[in-house]
């Protein structure tokens, strides 16, 4: 190794993270032939190390950001920006044939090429999770997806998802990967459902998500139980009430969140995607349960589902993650493009808190560790994250 090879290297960034504190912004890393030297601002860094070559790499120099919410299986999709009442006909429906194997398979690659730290995947089928589990190169938490909106149900639909579980774990699960269930929603997912798959999930540790308040119509049909949610999308595939669904009668004041938590989901802490709909008082009994939330910014932006309240959640210490969602509604699987989206819908939000919630928060719901950008630690070229996904 040539002299030259270890002339310190100053690289600078907008945004620095390094998987540990609150991170720099600006930030600058020092590296050593192929060895991380020190990390921090990058007036110190010079001082520290007069003699370095600078340069500016990027917005954001970071660990690989991670994918917290996505469905794989949607992948082949075409990206349709559409209020939420069109989009799930338009392109959910219209686009059924599309969904399956091929398009989870074809949306792991992506992530694979795109070098993702992570991935949340909801699995809406069994085959889908064969193959997602055949793969060696899947880093994170697979979700079997739970619907069944009628209670008389729930018990053999239970017994169905905890013979998959069972099924799949026999046949033994890959190192890089964990198991887990989502019921699909609050509205399409009985109580007495909810209950047992929620009571089994915490008996065998396996990690939940649950999407929670996305659209501004959830609200009301709990507090009414009526609204488009149930003209629209409800009422041909459910009980003759809302009321049956949930085992209580709709009353003003009643929110999705405040639901879960009343029938003792939240307890068990799940990890509640969207939650762009809520009230204070839903935040409070997150932040009390200790539940993680997932954002996906362009989703909600593109089906015209509001804003998730960020500096509300942080506000009480919720921990705050990314993902994008589909590409039917997100429009790509590279959660960095939420990120940048994220830093010009937030503009007064530090960008250090959305950087690290693809970092660390994503790692946490998916109950990882991040790796640190520290002296001593391997430099690589994929802590710079590309200059167009971390501009806003």
């Amino acid at each position: 190794m040539t002299a030259d090879a270890f002339t310190p290297r100053l690289l600078t960034c907008d945004v620095l993270y390094t998987g540990v504190g609150g991170g720099h912004a600006p930030g600058g890393v020092v590296v050593v032939g192929e060895t991380i030297a020190a990390t921090g601002s990058p007036d110190d860094l010079r001082r520290a190390y007069p003699h370095a070559t600078v340069e500016h790499v990027g917005g954001v120099i970071a660990p690989p950001p991670v994918n917290a919410h996505t469905h794989l299986d949607m992948s082949a999709y075409a990206f349709q920006a559409l209020p939420y009442f069109r989009w799930l006909p338009e392109v959910v429906v219209a686009q059924r044939d599309l969904r399956g194997v091929a398009g989870a398979q074809a949306g792991a690659d992506t992530l694979a090429g795109l070098g993702t730290g992570g991935v949340g995947d909801i699995v809406w089928a069994p085959e889908v999770m064969d193959a997602l589990l055949d793969r060696d190169d899947v880093l994170g938490t697979v979700y079997f997806e739970v619907l069944g909106a009628f209670p008389e149900q729930a018990d053999d639909r239970f017994a169905a998802v905890r013979a998959r579980i069972e099924g799949w774990r026999r046949r033994g699960l890959p190192d890089r990967v964990r198991l887990g269930l989502t019921p699909h929603t609050p509205f399409t997912v009985s109580h007495r459902l909810m209950r047992l798959v929620m009571d089994y999930a915490a008996g065998e540790g396996l990690p939940v998500q649950i999407h929670v308040a996305e659209h501004p119509s959830e609200p009301e049909l709990f507090a009414t139980g009526a609204g488009p949610l149930w003209e629209h999308r409800l009422k041909p595939f459910t009980p003759d009430t809302f009321a049956q669904i949930i085992g209580r009668e709709p009353e003003p004041g009643l929110t999705p969140v405040r639901y879960l938590d009343e029938l003792g989901v939240l307890r068990h802490a799940p990890t509640l995607i969207h939650m762009v709909n809520v009230t204070a008082d839903d935040i409070a009994r997150v932040a009390r349960a200790g539940c993680a939330v997932v954002t996906c910014p362009r989703s909600n932006h593109h089906l015209e589902c509001g804003a998730f309240p960020w500096t509300d959640f942080a506000a009480v210490g919720v921990e705050v993650a990314l993902g994008t969602d589909s590409v039917a509604s997100g429009g790509s699987l590279d959660v960095r493009d939420d990120v940048a989206f994220a830093r010009t819908l937030y503009p007064h939000l530090d960008p250090r808190v959305i950087v690290r919630a693809a970092v660390k928060g994503g790692n946490r719901v998916l109950g990882r560790q991040a790796p640190f950008l520290r002296r001593g630690e391997v430099w690589r070229d994929a802590y710079v994250w590309e200059t167009a996904a971390a501009e806003g």
